[in-house]
């Protein structure tokens, strides 16, 4: 029975780190476009179930990308130094078991979509899950499908402002056009750090295709970025707390340059792991701004 037990374990354990539950970054890369987008959607006063229901949504969904993704990479991630010891590309875990892991986070997140009753966003729960589907797949062909990862990452935006209205206003699709840009820079400082290896095998990433201007588009990533944001905000006439939360995430932003402008592997990883800061920061921003406001009234 012990061993057993132990044996039990073990396999959870792969799945854990199939699902990359260990590393979290991922995990709350998702999720603060998705609190932006709840806070902003519901003018600071989001319903508690629906912000629960979403935060749930992106670990299932975030972990259901990442066995779609080592399912389509298991060839290449064996070749890679980072990704040599990822579950299906050691044979820990079975590429029939991945799919079955992959069926049951995709059921669950599915159910979750259902107790919202809003079949508007079931329908764009449908559209999130076929992009996080064609993700991986994008490396093969797309010059930079980091825009195709921001796309998928921000799928929660509409979602949320479907929640709140029958329509999607203009100010959801700038917003996910800004996690786009977002999505763009960050993944670029990711991809840097696996450049070499890219290059061995073929796969295509943003780092590779800006080549020596990588440094450059990373930070015109980030001012795009933050400029749609700042517009959504004159849109929804926030105060000097919204703004100060982008000049927080700006400023990190220029701290990231000074990381990644030689290029080194480590710092450009630790600036991508460092992005978790400036989504953090704007989310502060917008949370304060909405409770200075219901101060004054």
């Amino acid at each position: 029975m012990t061993i057993n037990m132990e044996s039990l374990w073990q396999r959870l354990g792969r799945y854990e780190k199939l699902m990359r539950l260990d590393k979290p970054i991922g995990i709350l890369l998702l999720l603060w476009p998705t609190l932006w987008a709840l806070w902003l959607s519901s003018w600071g006063t989001p319903d508690w179930v629906v912000v629960w229901v979403f935060a749930l949504g992106t670990v299932l969904m975030r972990s259901a990308g990442c066995v779609i993704n080592d399912l389509a990479d298991r060839k290449f991630d064996a070749h890679v130094e980072r990704t040599r010891d990822r579950p299906l590309a050691t044979g820990e875990v079975s590429v029939r078991e991945a799919l079955w892991l992959l069926l049951a986070l995709i059921a669950c997140a599915f159910c979750l979509v259902l107790a919202l009753r809003n079949w508007h966003v079931v329908a764009l729960s449908a559209s999130a899950v076929l992009l996080a589907a064609g993700y991986p797949f994008t490396k093969r062909f797309f010059a930079v499908p980091q825009a195709w990862l921001g796309l998928a990452y921000g799928s929660c935006i509409p979602m949320a402002y479907a929640t709140q209205f029958d329509t999607i206003p203009a100010t959801a699709w700038v917003l996910l056009l800004a996690n786009v840009f977002w999505s763009i820079a960050y993944d670029t400082e990711y991809a840097m750090v696996d450049r070499a290896d890219d290059l061995r095998i073929g796969i295509r990433t943003s780092a590779i295709t800006f080549g020596r201007f990588d440094v450059a588009a990373v930070m015109c990533c980030y001012a795009a970025a933050f400029a749609l944001i700042a517009w959504v905000g004159r849109q929804m006439h926030a105060r000097w707390a919204f703004y100060a939360g982008l000049g927080v995430a700006a400023a990190l932003a220029g701290y990231h340059y000074t990381l990644i402008r030689k290029r080194e592997p480590a710092r450009c990883f630790k600036a991508f792991l460092h992005n978790n800061w400036v989504g953090a920061s704007i989310f502060a921003g917008i949370v304060i701004d909405f409770l200075i406001a219901r101060g004054t009234h």
